[in-house]
């Protein structure tokens, strides 16, 4: 394997995300014939394929070694990969597919708020019922990693192959664990998420395989991804601020503290700065510019910055290089 090998979601939203994250970093994925081509490229990138896979295939794959990138929820990544921090490296959150691993339970079960109170009844059931609590779920390493760390062991799991919220309503279980976005399809089963009972707060993110065979050529690709990527990540909780100060040296001080820094390389003692200001400190950049004799500040909102080190792509060099 040479080229960088990049899964990522072979249909729907998440796709169109997925897509959309790449274009917003200056990267096109191009698909030849279509959807029912299931390798792709990016534009003005040989080094680099796609594959398209389901997003429970990209985890798996990202296990094995046979893809360097994969786009993918948390979820997926910790319910398929035993001992993930050993196979895969997370890179970075994408900012969509937002989803919780949730223990929920039937409203009508007053008494039971907490994982605690799960466990009492827990160890209630065998007696009254003969046998133990069954929890419908998908998760079934989440969910049998989760309850052994609140202490609970004497429930059953029900693989659920379908709909799981509708598991208690139907009979075939007390209870779930499912993944839920709004909770409005679990409101709707008259079911409640416990207060302590969210296993893993999940959203997609690129995620690196640390088993794959990470060649020059496929480190090159991903460090030109990563270098447009980080670049578009930094911009966009970053201002451009232009001033004309008196006093530029006490204007750079009184700004390092906002967070604000010098860009461009500009010398303190320009009397015309340039900086680089987090979003949210703006108007209080500019106020102290103004303290400091500007007459005028202005604000560019940049597409890009880069930097000549790469917080997302420094960290996988190191461990794929150990």
């Amino acid at each position: 394997m040479t080229r960088l090998i990049i899964g990522i979601p072979s249909k729907g939203r998440l796709q169109e995300k997925t897509s959309e994250f790449f274009a917003a970093s200056g990267l096109r994925i191009i698909q030849p014939g279509g959807d029912r081509n299931y390798r792709g490229a990016i534009k003005g990138l040989e080094d680099a394929e796609i594959a398209f896979l389901s997003a429970s295939e990209i985890a798996r794959e990202l296990a094995e070694g046979t893809i360097h990138f994969g786009i993918t929820g948390l979820d997926l990544v910790h319910e398929s990969i035993a001992a993930p921090e050993r196979l895969v490296h997370v890179v970075t959150p994408l900012g969509f597919g937002p989803a919780d691993v949730v223990v929920a339970v039937p409203k009508a079960w007053i008494d039971v708020e907490t994982m605690a109170d799960l466990g009492d009844v827990a160890s209630d059931f065998r007696a009254r019922h003969g046998r133990s609590l069954r929890v419908a779920t998908k998760y079934v390493n989440l969910t049998r990693a989760f309850f052994a760390r609140q202490g609970i062991a004497d429930y059953r799991i029900v693989e659920s192959a379908g709909a799981t919220e509708g598991a208690p309503a139907a009979g075939s279980a007390e209870l779930i664990v499912d993944i839920t976005t709004t909770g409005s399809t679990l409101e709707a089963n008259a079911l409640k998420i416990l207060k302590d009972g969210v296993i893993l707060k999940s959203q997609a993110h690129l995620a690196a395989s640390l088993k794959a065979d990470w060649s020059d050529k496929a480190l090159g690709a991903a460090r030109t991804i990563l270098d447009r990527v980080a670049a578009e990540e930094t911009a966009r909780g970053l201002r451009i601020v232009r001033a004309l100060v008196t006093d530029p040296r006490g204007a750079v001080k009184a700004v390092l503290p906002l967070g604000a820094e010098l860009a461009f390389g500009h010398p303190a003692d320009e009397t015309v700065l340039a900086l680089l200001c987090p979003k949210d400190q703006v108007a209080d950049c500019a106020q102290k510019l103004i303290e400091h004799g500007a007459q005028t500040v202005s604000v560019e909102t940049p597409d890009y910055i880069f930097r000549s080190t790469n917080r997302l792509f420094d960290p996988l060099a190191e461990k794929v290089r150990r």
